[in-house]
């Protein structure tokens, strides 16, 4: 897939928008917690994934998976991450805490980006990264209990989840940039297969009900199977540090989802970060598009 810069960035929009379903859907959850709810959302997005790849990209997909590739497996090993350590977190400490913690992302992005790569940000897109991380911090500084249990412990395992999306979305481009012919889409079915498998030790005895897992299978097709797949398509033309950028809209679409569909009406706090947070991603596109047609 052939993507222009404007249509990646609209692809991406429409990316966090799915990864943001994932709040108000375990709203609705009756029994599954924790690693549990984990493992069935990885498990089915293995399984969807396994429907998904064939018909994109034929039978010979699974054949022709670069396992000899430090790449791909590296890749593999990062969408673990990020699909487990989230949930991890907030076992051991506030949500709050882990949400201003993933706000490092942008910068950890660029910051690998720098030293891997050399080649500098723009200016615009480093003061979009204060702003939206600005943004995030107004929206739950109220909120961050630093005293509480766990909450050293559970920081650090939720930093993993930013840092593994700057390799993540590095690699993708490195990768690119190098003249690799790696197709890393594949790599998201790795990283939900290893994580399945490390969390189902953990997610015994099953609690779910029957319409918790049909919650959960329309979370692994349709708020990671379908749109971690497109991310990756999308970190091919934009630069790191910008999917990371635009992935906090998944914060920002998250609590206006939580707000209509499970009736948890947002701060002026919230909002006024949220704004921030829209404004700093805005204004850097905007300025981005003026380069390009300067």
């Amino acid at each position: 897939m052939k993507l222009t810069h404007g249509q990646a960035v609209w692809l991406m929009v429409a990316v966090t928008s799915l990864w943001s379903i994932a709040g108000v859907v375990t709203r609705q959850l009756e029994h599954a917690r924790s690693f549990e709810v984990t493992f069935w959302r990885s498990l089915f997005t293995v399984v969807s994934l396994l429907i998904i790849l064939p018909l994109l990209q034929g039978r010979q997909t699974f054949r022709k998976m670069p396992w000899r590739s430090a790449y791909f497996w590296l890749s593999g090993l990062c969408w673990c991450v990020m699909f487990t350590a989230f949930m991890l977190a907030l076992t051991l400490t506030a949500v709050a805490n882990v949400l201003i913690t993933l706000a490092l992302g942008p910068l950890m992005t660029a910051l690998l980006g720098r030293l891997t790569t050399g080649q500098p940000l723009p200016w615009r897109t480093w003061c979009a990264i204060g702003l939206a991380g600005l943004g995030i911090s107004w929206m739950f500084a109220s909120q961050i209990h630093v005293d509480s249990p766990g909450f050293w412990l559970g920081v650090l395992i939720a930093v993993c989840v930013p840092l593994a999306g700057a390799v993540q979305w590095n690699l993708v481009q490195r990768s690119h940039a190098q003249g690799l012919d790696l197709d890393l889409v594949p790599s998201v079915l790795l990283g939900a297969a290893l994580s399945t498998a490390f969390t189902l030790p953990l997610a015994l005895p099953f609690q779910a009900s029957a319409t918790d897992v049909q919650w959960l299978a329309l979370l692994g097709l349709f708020q990671l199977a379908i749109p971690c797949v497109l991310s990756v398509l999308c970190a091919k033309v934009l630069k790191a540090a910008e999917v990371s950028l635009l992935a906090l809209l998944e914060v920002v679409f998250g609590i206006g989802l939580a707000w209509l569909g499970a009736h948890e009406e947002p701060s002026t706090q919230v909002l006024w970060g949220g704004s921030i947070v829209l404004c700093a991603l805005v204004m850097n596109e905007l300025f981005a598009w003026r380069e390009r047609n300067d």
